[in-house]
C-alpha cells in the first residue's frame, strides 16, 4: 500500500491545520468542510478502513480515537450542543482517502438521513 495523504500529514510532508495529538492519533480540520466544525480523527497507523478493524485487535485505539473526538469537541464548544461522528468505509460510501478517518462533525443541526 503506497502512502496516503493523511500518512503525509502525519509525517509533516504536507501542512494541516492539526488540532490534537497523541502518540497514536492526529486530528486536523477538513479542507473541505461540511459543518463549522469539520475535523477528521485518524490513527497515525496507516490502516485502509475500519472494515480493516477488530475489536479485539483495535479496540484500543477506536477508543483513544473517541476519547479524542470528546476532547475536541470541548475545545471546540460544540460538547454540550451535540455533534456527529462517522467513518466512510469505502468509496460508495464517500471513503475518498483510503487511510482510516472519523470525521467530527458540529456547529449546526445535523439532519437525519445523513445521506
Amino acid at each position: 500500500m503506497s502512502e496516503t495523504l493523511f500518512t503525509k500529514i502525519v509525517k509533516r510532508e504536507i501542512p494541516a491545520d492539526i488540532v490534537y495529538e497523541t502518540d497514536n492519533v492526529l486530528a486536523f480540520r477538513d479542507i473541505s468542510p461540511q459543518a463549522p466544525v469539520h475535523i477528521l480523527i485518524i490513527p497515525k497507523e496507516e490502516i485502509e478502513s475500519v472494515r480493516n478493524m477488530t475489536g479485539a485487535e483495535h479496540g484500543k485505539l477506536l477508543g483513544e480515537m473517541i476519547d479524542a473526538a470528546n476532547e475536541i469537541a470541548k475545545q471546540e464548544g460544540i460538547f454540550e450542543d451535540g455533534f456527529r461522528l462517522v467513518f466512510n468505509a469505502g468509496a460508495k460510501a464517500g471513503q475518498a482517502v483510503f487511510h482510516l478517518h472519523m470525521h467530527l462533525l458540529g456547529g449546526r443541526v445535523m439532519k437525519w438521513p445523513p445521506g
